[in-house]
């Protein structure tokens, strides 16, 4: 949850994640509400998160953060504040994102700890069909105020798992016992990212709870799909036209990727979202001309583009898996768990394909006098930031599954026809049937893209 880096903070608004009516935004501006000096118990600290109102108008809590020590931590920690959209819900019966507390339970009080100020500790009681994601602390023995965080609606998070222990206050001398708790995000399915917003859990013992409610946000992955780029079809005899790119688009917030040149602090201000460009178009893998009067095989070798390094090395400096889970690392500024749309990616159906290099055997039938050509689908991959610029190395897949075969019949001269049945006199030497029928290889280089990375 700590960034250990320092970065100017935002000159305007970012775009918000948006979740049906609701959106998220994440701060790193907070307030001091109690800390643990002249206790007995380690030291440690309950922040408010305080989005700025000229940054983010109409965003609160989703409850207080506790960070170890009693440093001052804005600038330096983010966690993700909520808003309510202006637009409805897509279901009106659903009713808003967010919603007050309707009251709050104690949870603990400083009361014999001798700290140099008073403290407690809140569970927001939720109303019905919402959910409370955090506890919140004030610097006396009061409720906290009703607007001191909000409620979210039980459709737009996902049940979670207790995680690491924050702090406790064991050596206190308080009358009763508390522990802080973080969040664990479940795995996501495909097009899903779940986030641990950073609020503070809170116990009323040091034993791990076993049924503290615990919750994380629900993100889809907004994706955007073009159609396929049309089959090629052949025209004539000359070389087919490869047809104009399609592309496919994933966009990522900024705390599931790790950029090797900007700091977790400088993504949320300068690249507050990625997007993964999928782009497609159909590669020729060979074509060839059938003059005989019986049909008439080709075969043709299809490099593939895939392999060990490409994807892998993607992975290891972004984090992002293909076909499979990624989540936060140590040191990352937010607990999430995330995956790609599985179509998107490939994997779908054929996962282990794309960790294999071997070319495909093509094999194609022409009728007699007709010509063929093979194509199949490639997708260029490449992740780049909010401002376009790219994180590293794309890398692409042949996609094994998308052969295409078109044909082309040359029409026969009604002319010429008819003078080779009336004389019987040969064909002339040019004419499709005089050519000597030859297996066609294509060069390599007409199926671009013979190793992993390309361009």
């Amino acid at each position: 949850m700590t960034l250990h880096d320092q970065a100017a903070a935002p000159s305007r608004p970012t775009e918000p994640i948006r979740h049906d009516n609701l959106l998220i935004d994440f701060t790193t501006e907070f307030h001091r509400i109690w800390d643990s000096a002249g206790s007995r118990a380690k030291p440690a600290a309950f922040w408010r998160p305080t989005p700025a109102p000229d940054l983010l108008p109409g965003y609160f809590p989703l409850g207080d953060v506790l960070v170890a020590g009693h440093d001052n931590i804005n600038g330096s920690t983010v966690v993700a504040v909520v808003c309510e959209a202006d637009t409805p819900s897509a279901d009106p019966a659903r009713g808003p994102a967010l919603q007050r507390p309707d009251d709050f339970v104690l949870i603990w009080k400083d009361t014999g700890s001798k700290s140099k100020r008073d403290g407690a500790i809140w569970r927001p009681i939720p109303p019905q069909g919402y959910v409370a994601m955090g506890s919140v602390c004030s610097n006396d023995h009061e409720k906290p105020s009703l607007n001191a965080v909000r409620c979210v609606r039980a459709d737009l998070v996902i049940a979670s798992d207790v995680g690491e222990l924050i702090w406790n206050d064991r050596g206190s001398g308080a009358k009763q016992n508390v522990s802080v708790w973080s969040a664990t995000p479940p795995a996501a399915p495909a097009g899903e990212i779940h986030l641990a917003p950073g609020s503070a859990l809170v116990c009323d013992s040091y034993s791990r709870p076993a049924d503290l409610p615990t919750y994380s946000l629900r993100i889809p992955i907004p994706m955007q799909i073009d159609p396929r780029p049309a089959t090629p079809t052949l025209s004539g005899q000359a070389p087919a036209r490869e047809p104009a790119e399609a592309s496919h688009c994933a966009r990522l917030p900024w705390f599931a990727i790790v950029d090797p040149v900007l700091s977790a602090l400088e993504q949320l201000h300068a690249s507050p979202f990625y997007r993964v460009h999928r782009t497609d178009q159909y590669r020729l893998v060979g074509q060839g001309h059938n003059s005989q009067t019986q049909s008439k095989t080709f075969r043709w070798k299809a490099p593939r583009v895939q392999g060990d390094s490409g994807l892998s090395s993607f992975t290891s400096i972004t984090s992002v898996e293909f076909g499979g889970q990624w989540q936060s690392g140590p040191g990352a500024p937010l607990m999430f768990c995330a995956r790609l749309d599985e179509d998107f990616t490939h994997n779908a159906s054929h996962s282990d394909e794309w960790y294999n290099p071997i070319a495909l055997d093509v094999i194609a039938l022409a009728p007699k006098n007709r010509s063929v050509a093979v194509h199949l689908l490639q997708s260029d991959y490449r992740l780049r930031r909010a401002d376009g610029s790219p994180v590293t190395d794309g890398f692409s897949y042949t996609d094994g599954n998308s052969l295409h075969i078109s044909e082309y019949t040359p029409e026969e001269p009604q002319d010429l026809l008819t003078l080779a049945q009336e004389s019987a006199a040969p064909i002339a030497a040019d004419s499709p049937e005089s050519i000597e029928p030859v297996d066609v290889v294509l060069p390599e280089q007409e199926f671009p893209g013979t190793t992993d990375s390309a361009t």
